[in-house]
């Protein structure tokens, strides 16, 4: 049993016992992208407010000495080569192409919340108009017990060929669902997820849930995880997702205007996250 109040959630541990916890959010980290984790960082924080939900990043290099993340490209693919597009990263397991740090590791996310609790994996070119808490307050309503994961089904199938970086766009069932998760860590079906099937099964596989039955995959409304070029222009996003690209990389253009009116707004957030900065920095210098 989970229940709720403004300053935690308590979930029952896996002895069966009553422990406070805070919600925490695992943010993809890929150092391209970092002013966009910033972003993002930054919103959860504003909206969050007074509630606190801890964020960390999925850091490649960090995963890899703890052992968690083994998985690695095929020797004579590049690390996404800005000059030479003829090459990408191929993982070295499935032979698939994949486009960023983290298309892996957020599959860790129940391991690394020590399969207690409830905790939120984003990509990291996403930034929130609300409040995140939403999302973990609604998930632990009785009803909701049976579900291992939320995420919004979209029925996406891109056109374009290529992505971010030139990378080939791939199609594949349940396309996007894995951007954002909201993960029942507790859950015992995650039992059928280990380490080594991150490290080892087809991208695929995770991709597709694969160690889920389908009843166990709870469903999220779409504004959750509102796409650029794809979904309804008349839904209000809680958190908008740039998959085409974003406004942190030169030459991005959005395909509509009304994903032309977030990029701006993120560029907006942008600007009041740079002046929270020096304004931090100032007080700082004077009381020193």
């Amino acid at each position: 049993m989970s229940y709720y109040n403004s300053n935690h959630i308590t979930i029952t541990n896996s002895y069966g016992l009553p422990l406070k916890t805070t919600p925490t959010i695992y943010i993809g980290y890929d150092s391209r992208e970092h002013e966009a984790v910033r972003v993002l960082q930054y919103t959860i924080n504003r909206h969050s407010s007074p509630q606190h939900i801890h964020t960390r990043t999925l850091n490649l290099h960090n995963l890899r000495r703890s052992g968690l993340y083994r998985r690695a490209p095929h020797i004579d693919s590049t690390c996404w080569s800005e000059t030479n597009t003829n090459q990408h990263m191929k993982d070295s397991f499935d032979g698939r192409p994949f486009s960023t740090d983290f298309s892996f590791s957020r599959f860790l996310v129940p391991m690394l919340n020590n399969y207690e609790g409830y905790a939120l994996f984003m990509d990291c070119d996403m930034y929130f108009r609300t409040n995140p808490y939403e999302l973990f307050r609604d998930a632990i309503k009785p009803s909701q017990k049976d579900y291992a994961v939320w995420v919004v089904k979209h029925h996406d199938q891109p056109n374009e060929e290529t992505k971010m970086y030139g990378c080939p766009q791939t199609s594949y069932q349940k396309k996007n669902w894995s951007s954002f998760i909201l993960w029942n860590c507790g859950h015992p079906a995650h039992h059928n997820l280990t380490v080594d099937d991150v490290n080892t099964k087809p991208g695929s596989w995770l991709h597709s849930f694969s160690w889920l039955e389908p009843s166990q995959i709870g469903s999220l409304d779409e504004s959750w995880n509102f796409l650029d070029n794809h979904s309804n222009e008349k839904i209000i996003p809680k958190n908008v997702h740039f998959t085409t690209g974003g406004p942190w990389f030169p030459g991005w253009h959005p395909k509509r205007q009304v994903d032309q009116n977030y990029s701006f707004e993120w560029q907006k957030i942008y600007e009041q996250l740079l002046d929270s900065e020096n304004t931090d920095t100032l007080l700082y210098t004077t009381q020193s």
